[in-house]
């Protein structure tokens, strides 16, 4: 819940989840891929760097735009149109792009075969890359239930990962936001959301979204997908509020865009758009490569959530 008297719509805090979700991306951008402490050691927020200009946002934010626009447009989840706007997108040559997110885009294969056929041959296919773009179909699912809202979380991550891992923490993420913008504890919900988890892969998420969980117990890098979600979980339970979940976040290192991105969007879920540091927002800025000069700043990004929010509500009201 949100600190102290303030009192938070469900409007708000679908707002907060993308808005804090980018803005997570672009305060970690700066710092990704280097140690831990980085942000408090610098002190500087919103800074730029590493090829990053000032509060510019990453592909997680231009994914989850180009996924949330879709729905938009199409009236639903239409795979092969996201698959598509991921195509285009990739052709128009972001500034970053995963590698393994980059050969299902490229390797010439239709959508319902292309992450599985990378899978196949690669075996790993456990990155975190469908987390870091799943505010916005977080949000325009959220209305239709904890089964929806997961199934539409696995077959949108299923594009791209093979892996059913990456399905799984994607469900994951997406069950969590729902139950904060009911205006419930996304942490309390966590034993009946593993309970949801495919039994092959609840066990190893129990752990890393356990209480006792800590980011310096993680087995691999927080690139990949259960660090990344168990490092999110653990920003927001030991802090107080948005700013510090996010920027606990960032002090890990590592992937420190991403995980601050997923941070971000439960953070933003859970405490509302009015959390989100105006000095964050008034520079951030998101670029779409591959569909023309497009770039969204965070009135853009605000409406897109609240388009989102109606829309999916409309659609979950008319199943």
């Amino acid at each position: 819940m949100p600190r102290g008297d303030v009192v938070t719509t469900r409007l708000d805090r679908a707002v907060g989840a993308v808005l804090g979700s980018a803005a997570g991306d672009a305060l970690g951008a700066p710092y990704e891929f280097g140690p831990a402490g980085q942000l408090t050691a610098r002190g500087e927020e919103m800074c730029g760097g590493g090829g990053w200009d000032p509060g510019e946002a990453t592909d997680d934010t231009q994914m989850a735009v180009l996924v949330g626009e879709s729905l938009l447009e199409q009236g639903g989840l239409e795979l092969p149109d996201v698959f598509a706007r991921f195509q285009r997108w990739s052709a128009g040559q972001p500034k970053d792009i995963g590698l393994q997110t980059e050969d299902v885009l490229t390797n010439g294969e239709p959508w319902n075969l292309a992450a599985a056929l990378h899978f196949q041959v690669n075996t790993r296919a456990a990155g975190n890359g469908s987390l870091m773009r799943a505010a916005t179909s977080a949000v325009y699912f959220a209305g239709a239930g904890r089964e929806r809202t997961m199934d539409a979380a696995r077959r949108i991550a299923a594009l791209t990962h093979g892996d059913r891992a990456a399905w799984e923490g994607t469900a994951v993420l997406h069950e969590l936001v729902r139950v904060a913008l009911d205006g419930a504890d996304p942490l309390a919900a966590l034993p009946g959301t593993l309970a949801a988890v495919h039994p092959d892969h609840r066990e190893r998420y129990g752990r890393v979204l356990g209480p006792d969980w800590h980011p310096e117990m993680a087995t691999e890098f927080n690139g990949a997908v259960w660090p990344c979600l168990g490092s999110a979980v653990w920003a927001l339970r030991t802090t107080t509020g948005f700013a510090d979940a996010v920027r606990a976040a960032v002090d890990l290192g590592g992937d420190t865009d991403t995980v601050a991105a997923v941070t971000g969007t439960l953070a933003g879920a859970r405490y509302g758009q009015g959390e989100v540091p105006e000095a964050w927002t008034a520079a951030l800025h998101v670029p779409l490569p591959g569909f023309g000069e497009r770039v969204l700043d965070a009135d853009g990004l605000r409406a897109l959530a609240q388009c989102l929010e109606a829309a999916g509500r409309l659609v979950a009201g008319s199943r």
